[in-house]
C-alpha cells in the first residue's frame, strides 16, 4: 500500500501518488533471517553485479558475502537462490579460509538438479571480516607458468573483490569460491572497489585511510600506484569505459577525475556542499554522476567540470549552510543505467528513485523503500537492486525501454570522442551541442 503521507518536500512539482512506481521482482533476505532487526555489522553496504550478468553479490552483514547466479533471460535470480533466500544458510556452499569447494564433489542428486535446472553454484563466502565493498572483474590473467611462483592462481575469468574493514582486500574465484589472494596495503576501511571494464583486470580501491590504489592483477595482484585526492575518507572510486580516466569521491566535498597517462593533472569538480557518499559514469563516460549527503545528485561533464544537472531530494532545497550538515535526505548511492539517460538513487527520506535526464524536474518513476544503502543497476537490462541496513537486498523491475537511434549513435560516437574534442568535428552547431549532452 502506497504511502500518500509521505513527506511531500521529497519531490518538487508532484506528490509521491502521481509518480509512477517500479514493481518488486526478487528479494534476498537477512542472513540472520527475515525478520532480523537492525544491528550494527550486518548492513549491505554495496552490491554488484557481474559485468556479463551471470553473478549477484552482496555484503549481507556478519562478515558474509553471498554470491548467487542470475537468469539473464528471465530477469531474476535463479531457482535455487530464490528457493534458499532467507537467512539460513541451507542450500549455500559456506567458504572460508580453511574451506574450499570441489566442483567434482557434489552428491548424486544435487548433480541431477543442477542438470536439470543448468544453474551456476551459489556460495556464502566467509571473509572473517566485515565487508564494506564487493565488485567483479572479468578478464584472462597469463597462463601459469611452472617455472615461475605467481601468488595469483585462478581458473575463472570472473573474480569477486572484496574490501574489509581492516584494509585488506580479498580475490574470490566465482567458479569454486576459493580465495585466490589477499592484497595488504590499505590501513583503513576499503570503502569502494572498480576493476576497468575493458577487461584489462586493473583495479582501484578507495580508503578511508584517504588513498587510491591501483592493483594489476594480470601483475600479481601488483599495486603499482597510490593516489591522494585531498579527502580525509574516500568513499567511492570508477573507472572510465576504456580506463583512461579514474574518478573519485569522499569527504571533504572532494570529487576528482584523474587521467591515467598523467596523474599529477586533477580536476576538481566543485559544487557539492557535504560529504560525497557514491559516483558512477555514464556507460560512454560522457557523463559522471555524484551522490552527496546534501540531498542532491549532480551530473557532470567530467571533461570540462561543467555542472550539467542538479537532481535534488528536497524541495525546497537547503541552503548551503544547512546542506552541509544533517537534513534527514542523505543521498545514499547513485547508478547510470546502460542506455546512459536513466540513472537510479536512493537516499533517506525512504525513496528509490528513477531519473530521466531528459525530463528531471522529478524521478519518472519510485518505490519506497526504507533504510535503503546502495542501489545498482544490472549492465543487461532494467533491473535494480537495492541493499538496506537489515542485510537484505530488494530487486525492481523498471519498464523496458529501448532507446532511440540518435542516443545510441551518440553513445557510439561519445565513446570514441571527448567533450572538449567535439568542437573540432565539421558538424552543426546544435549538433555538436547534442553530443555534448547540452539537451538535458
Amino acid at each position: 500500500m502506497r504511502n500518500i503521507n509521505s513527506s511531500h518536500s521529497s519531490f518538487r512539482e508532484c506528490q509521491p501518488n502521481e509518480i509512477e512506481l517500479v514493481s518488486v521482482v526478487d528479494e534476498l533476505k537477512p542472513v540472520n533471517g527475515p525478520n532480523a532487526l537492525h544491528k550494527p555489522g550486518l548492513e549491505t553496504w554495496t552490491c554488484a553485479w557481474s559485468k556479463d550478468n551471470r553473478y549477484f553479490a552482496w555484503s549481507c552483514g556478519d562478515k558474509f558475502v553471498r554470491l548467487v547466479p542470475w537468469e539473464k533471460d528471465q530477469g531474476r535470480l535463479c531457482k535455487k537462490a530464490r528457493q534458499y533466500s532467507g537467512g539460513s544458510t541451507q542450500g549455500y556452499d559456506v567458504i572460508g579460509y580453511d574451506s574450499e569447494v570441489d566442483p567434482e564433489n557434489v552428491k548424486e542428486e544435487d548433480q541431477e538438479e543442477e542438470e536439470e535446472d543448468k544453474q551456476l553454484p551459489i556460495y556464502l563466502i566467509d571473509c572473517k571480516d566485515y565487508v564494506w565493498s564487493v565488485a567483479f572483474g572479468e578478464g584472462q590473467t597469463p597462463q601459469h607458468n611452472p617455472q615461475s611462483w605467481k601468488r595469483m592462481k585462478t581458473s575463472s575469468s570472473i573474480i569477486l573483490a572484496t574490501g574489509l574493514q581492516t584494509g585488506r582486500i580479498k580475490l574470490w574465484d566465482c567458479s569454486t569460491g576459493n580465495l585466490i589472494i589477499e592484497l595488504l596495503d590499505h590501513k583503513d576501511v576499503v570503502r569502494g572497489i572498480d576493476f576497468g571494464p575493458d577487461g584489462s583486470l586493473l583495479m582501484a580501491s578507495a580508503a578511508r585511510d584517504g588513498t587510491i590504489k591501483l592493483w594489476d592483477l594480470k601483475d600479481d595482484g601488483n599495486m603499482y600506484h597510490t593516489l591522494r585526492t585531498g579527502a580525509k575518507w574516500n568513499n567511492c572510486c570508477k573507472w572510465s569505459h576504456n580506463c583512461e580516466y579514474l574518478a573519485a569521491v569522499g569527504s571533504n566535498k572532494v570529487a576528482v577525475i584523474l587521467k591515467m597517462d598523467d596523474t599529477k593533472k586533477v580536476r576538481q569538480l566543485k559544487g557539492h556542499y557535504h560529504d560525497i557518499l557514491s559516483c558512477d559514469f555514464s556507460p560512454d563516460s560522457a557523463l559522471f554522476a555524484t551522490a552527496c549527503y546534501d540531498t542532491r545528485v549532480i551530473v557532470w561533464d567530467p571533461y570540462t567540470g561543467d555542472m550539467l544537472l542538479e537532481l535534488g531530494h528536497l524541495y525546497p532545497p537547503p541552503r548551503p549552510i544547512f546542506a552541509g550538515g544533517a537534513n534527514e535526505h542523505y543521498v545514499r548511492g547513485v547508478s547510470f543505467s546502460r542506455d546512459g539517460l536513466h540513472l537510479c538513487s536512493v537516499a533517506d527520506d525512504g525513496y528509490l528513485r528513477v531519473w530521466n535526464l531528459e525530463e528531471y524536474y522529478d524521478p519518472q518513476y519510485i518505490a519506497e523503500h526504507q533504510n535503503a544503502l546502495c542501489c545498482s543497476f544490472s549492465p543487461k537490462d532494467y533491473r535494480i537492486s537495492v541493499g538496506n541496513q537489515m542485510g537484505g537486498v530488494i530487486f525492481y523491475a523498471m519498464p523496458r525501454l529501448v532507446p532511440s537511434l540518435q542516443q545510441l549513435c551518440r553513445l557510439s560516437i561519445r565513446k570514441q570522442i571527448i567533450s572538449t574534442k567535439v568542437d573540432f568535428l565539421h558538424l552543426p552547431v546544435r549538433l555538436k551541442e547534442f553530443l555534448k549532452y547540452h539537451d538535458l
